[in-house]
């Protein structure tokens, strides 16, 4: 009997399940009235669409990068002016249009603190003797086109200089960093009371001055030499515009200040209810003393008359006459030998509201995760190359995401925010107000920062069509990478740009992007109309990019990137390759006389080894985890915890206590340096101080800080559980 109960048992239990299959198929209603999976089930595991960054490429159009530039650049427009308010209106009127618009825009305002030349009482260099003056320096460039009437063009200033006329004898000090003006006092100059002029390059513009004072110097002249930035050539018939050499007159303007940011308002953000601090009228930043740039015409006519020693043949440069150092002018030449220079300054500093424009487009699966992209505004004076190259990049780009996005063809995984930034020209104050005031938020939420300043720097190869953007950046800047042989090399970023409180106050990964000129081909420092009034959309269209491809190469390269990083599953950033940088690092400390210094004073970099390799191979297991999750279906808890490692690897590298004596810097691997030694900046600065005052103790300290940090980028990246 038991065998028929197991039978009966058997075919009742079919039954029931065949009724449940036919209830199943023809009793549940179909459609999409019963239930289902969620809608982000779809697409949280999407990746990266090929065929869309293809199309956004594609959609890149040179002519109106074009025509971007020829408005951004119609008229001068320094921060705070009304060419500066004009450009605020054009970029919230494109990110706010209905067609190609983001999703959204805004203006916030600061007040900063800045510095303008007096309008009424024009800055100056004359010569005089007894009381009368002899010559005077140019008041303005020169114009050789059209553009250098407009009224709003900015007479050539020091911006943060003091007012003040000092008189004295006059002094060549070659690039015044302080171990030239050590250089004439070994010559036995007496420096005091002096006025010294300087070249443009390698000491900061500040510097220059703060350096002088040091030595007793007055005030200080600083030019552009044609050396330095012409390829010698200093006659206007091979200067713009029949070439796009700096003419004669041409002044670079510029910040002299050492620091970056609200000058009196350090750490917080220049609003209302931020009070000033009253620290930037006696800061160590700015010149002591009064400070003018001039021409490299008039500085023909005050060097090549000096008396005095001949000057080092590493000082002498392209006036065309043999430089002497001074002081004073030497008989018989076009000045009296009894005749001082004045430096007549009449700056004025003042609080003027300046403000950043902000664009955003949401995320869909990621909003609280943030990829920016930024360029400041404003110019010295119009402003072609820089910044507005950079701008007329980043509208043509938004112009494109915002026509995919008003489309309904595209919205990023995570959000990405666009920054127009003010007062950058005055030290970078539009930007770092911006980090200081959204500081925490940028910190746990940033993915990464692009940077597009000058998008191009001078004109590229026209071999370069039949060449891609990878091979020809290899071609003319490589190194040589233990894993993947010969790449392109990415330089440092120093401060010199939007990104430096991004990258060293915030620790969030970033990058400058630009095209520049064959090195091979010219020593200009920069391309040499720089921060002058022949900046203009006529100089830009001739001879830095004729027919604008480069800027649209920039621009579909930038896009890449951009899309890359906001729409990419797995954030496209190789830790490994931070293993090359700490082991090249490392290597420059550990050889020659650094070491051997170590291990005279009782110091070892075995710690550092040893940390150094713990972080390589926490980085390899790290990958290979990254390649495993990738082969299966990995959730969105999962995804989101290797990404959230990725973009905070960064951030471990900061330590507020490594470099007390410098605001905002706090990146141990990229902090800046005044050592020449290629190792860690802090280690690099320690060591060279060392040797002169015998204090090996900081030295121990920044060994230990680095060794903390590479340890905490170690353990930053190992498996959670």
């Amino acid at each position: 009997m038991s065998w028929l109960k197991i039978l009966g048992a058997v075919i009742v239990g079919a039954l029931l399940l065949t009724v449940g299959i036919l209830l199943g198929h023809f009793a549940i209603p179909k459609g999409g009235n019963g239930p289902r999976a969620p809608s982000w089930v779809q697409t949280v595991g999407r990746d990266l669409n090929e065929s869309l960054l293809q199309s956004f490429m594609d959609q890149v159009d040179s002519g109106k990068i074009r025509e971007n530039l020829k408005a951004l650049a119609s008229q001068p427009h320094m921060a705070t002016t009304k060419g500066d308010e004009e450009l605020v209106k054009l970029l919230l009127r494109r990110w706010q249009d209905p067609q190609v618009g983001l999703d959204s825009a805004s203006e916030d305002v600061y007040g900063a603190f800045l510095s303008f030349p007096d309008p009424q009482r024009p800055n100056s260099v004359a010569v005089g003797v007894c009381g009368s003056q002899i010559f005077s320096t140019r008041r303005s460039e020169k114009n050789v086109t059209a553009d250098q009437t407009h009224a709003d063009v900015v007479q050539p200033y020091a911006a943060y200089a003091p007012p003040g006329n000092p008189r004295g004898r006059l002094v060549y000090a070659n690039q015044g960093k302080r171990s030239d003006y050590l250089e004439l006092v070994n010559m036995g100059i007496n420096l005091n009371g002096t006025i010294a002029i300087t070249r443009y390059g390698v000491a900061g513009r500040a510097d220059k001055a703060v350096n002088g004072a040091e030595f007793g110097v007055a005030g200080v002249v600083v030019y552009t030499d044609p050396a330095d930035i012409n390829d010698g050539r200093a006659s206007e018939e091979e200067t713009y515009p029949n070439s796009w050499y700096l003419p004669p007159s041409g002044v670079e303007r510029g910040s002299y200040s050492r620091y970056f940011g609200d000058l009196l308002t350090p750490y917080y953000p220049a609003k209302g209810n931020m009070p000033g601090q009253g620290r930037a009228l006696t800061h160590d930043g700015i010149p002591p003393i009064p400070t003018q740039p001039i021409g490299f015409e008039d500085a023909q006519t005050l060097i090549c008359n000096l008396s005095g020693p001949v000057a080092p043949a590493s000082w002498q440069g392209s006036l065309g006459c043999s430089y002497h150092v001074g002081p004073g002018f030497r008989t018989g030449g076009l000045f009296p030998n009894t005749s001082d220079v004045q430096v007549n300054v009449h700056n004025q500093r003042v609080i003027r509201n300046s403000s950043n424009v902000m664009g955003f487009i949401r995320g869909s699966e990621e909003p609280d995760r943030y990829v920016l992209y930024g360029n400041h505004r404003d110019s010295w004076v119009h402003g072609a190359i820089d910044p507005s190259s950079g701008t007329a990049v980043m509208l043509e780009i938004t112009r494109v995401l915002g026509k995919m996005l008003k489309e309904g063809k595209w919205r990023p995984r995570r959000s990405i925010i666009f920054g127009s930034w003010g007062a950058e020209e005055f030290g970078l104050i539009g930007s770092t107000e911006y980090t200081e005031e959204f500081y925490s938020k940028l910190r746990e939420r940033s993915v990464a920062y692009i940077n597009v300043d000058i998008s191009v720097f001078g004109e590229r190869p026209s071999v370069l069509s039949s060449v891609s953007v990878y091979d020809n950046w290899r071609n003319h800047f490589n190194r040589i990478s233990p894993s993947y042989g010969v790449i392109p090399n990415l330089g440092s970023l120093g401060a010199g740009s939007d990104y430096a409180s991004f990258i060293h106050y915030l620790g969030i990964t970033s990058k400058d992007i630009a095209y520049t000129y064959d090195r091979n081909k010219t020593s200009a420092r920069i391309y040499p109309a720089y921060h002058t009034a022949f900046d203009t959309f006529d100089y830009a269209d001739r001879f830095i990019d004729p027919g604008f491809t480069s800027h649209q190469a920039v621009a579909r390269t930038v896009g890449n990137v951009l899309l890359r990083l906001a729409d990419s599953l797995i954030l496209p950033l190789n830790v490994s390759d931070y293993g090359e940088k700490l082991d090249e690092l490392y290597s420059a400390a550990a050889q020659g006389d650094f070491l051997a210094n170590l291990n005279a004073n009782n110091l070892s970099l075995d710690p550092l080894k040893a940390a150094i390799g713990r972080f390589k191979s926490v980085a390899a297991d790290f990958n290979q985890r990254i390649t495993k999750l990738k082969e299966e279906s990995p959730s969105p808890l999962q995804i989101r915890m290797v990404n959230d490692q990725i973009m905070l690897l960064e951030r471990a590298f900061l330590n507020t206590q490594a470099f007390p004596n410098q605001y905002y810097y706090s990146h141990v691997i990229w902090a800046s340096k005044s050592s020449d030694q290629a190792t860690f900046p802090g280690l690099a600065d320690a060591y060279t101080s060392a040797l002169e005052t015998g204090d090996w103790d900081q030295v121990q300290k920044h060994l230990t800080i680095v060794v903390h940090a590479v340890e905490s980028a170690a353990s930053t990246l190992e498996a959670v559980a």
